[in-house]
């Protein structure tokens, strides 16, 4: 099984698009099987004749019998997830950058996005993209797709809060910034974020130091450039959301991957 990744080509996509992956089938019926950790996407995947079985911090994937399209919509992952695929498969997979996913449709809240997902006509253009052999036409389906549902909002307020969100500055501190309470912050970021401001931040330290690795190993670093108070707290942070220590994590994965994926 096949595994590409893609970031957006056009100027647009890319202010709002991380990027996107393409899963191809072939002849193997070998399982494939790893692990995924958390992130702050939104992640919409589009998978070709299959049947999915999943559970908190597990996902099977097997080939359907019949002809189908199989939409999932990921709003908030804060937990190791084991994906297991017992065949290969034809999968699109595309991730939306923190608040990106908005300036595509007409909802104000994550919890409406997975309905509005099902009523447009994304199942129609993920099966053309799937039914296409040619990478380079999968992409411009794609992109003109997420092209002509483009349209810019005004998430200002929200956008503040998620630039804030990247600085030294407590919760409170940042509520005061923005001229609202504590409450009405984490409102904010469950709304648009699709998670409590706390849980954002931590996940979001946690990738940084992900990128910041490809530079240094020292833990002692990597915690004060990353915002952590000391080397214990990203230990505490890192077994909270990998389920191992950083040493081990990083024995184990390769961050210089567009993905963060641990084979097991």
């Amino acid at each position: 099984m096949k595994v590409t990744f893609y970031h957006p080509l056009h100027p647009v996509l890319q202010k709002y698009i991380e990027g996107y992956y393409f899963v191809d089938k072939d002849d193997s019926h070998q399982p494939v099987r790893y692990l995924t950790f958390p992130d702050n996407y939104f992640i919409v995947s589009a998978c070709q004749d299959v049947s999915i079985t999943q559970d908190k911090g597990w996902v099977e994937i097997h080939r359907s019998l019949s002809e189908n399209l199989v939409i999932d919509f990921v709003s908030r992952c804060s937990v190791p997830t084991e994906i297991c695929y017992r065949q290969s498969v034809n999968e699109v997979t595309v991730y939306f950058k923190p608040l990106g996913m908005y300036h595509f449709f007409e909802v104000d809240e994550s919890s409406a996005l997975k309905e509005v997902l099902h009523l447009s006509n994304f199942n129609e253009i993920m099966n053309a993209v799937l039914k296409e052999k040619d990478r380079k036409q999968q992409i411009e389906l794609l992109e003109n797709y997420w092209l002509s549902k483009f349209q810019q909002k005004n998430l200002t307020l929200a956008y503040n809060i998620l630039a804030d969100f990247d600085t030294e500055l407590i919760i409170e501190e940042i509520a005061e910034k923005n001229g609202i309470t504590r409450q009405y912050l984490n409102k904010i970021s469950n709304r648009y974020l699709g998670k409590p401001a706390s849980e954002f931040r931590k996940i979001q330290r946690f990738r940084k130091v992900l990128i910041s690795n490809k530079k240094t190993r020292n833990l002692t670093e990597l915690s004060y450039e990353n915002l952590f108070y000391d080397q214990s707290h990203l230990i505490k942070d890192f077994k909270e959301l990998t389920k191992i220590s950083p040493g081990k994590f990083f024995e184990n994965v390769d961050t210089q991957q567009n993905n963060i994926w641990l084979f097991i």
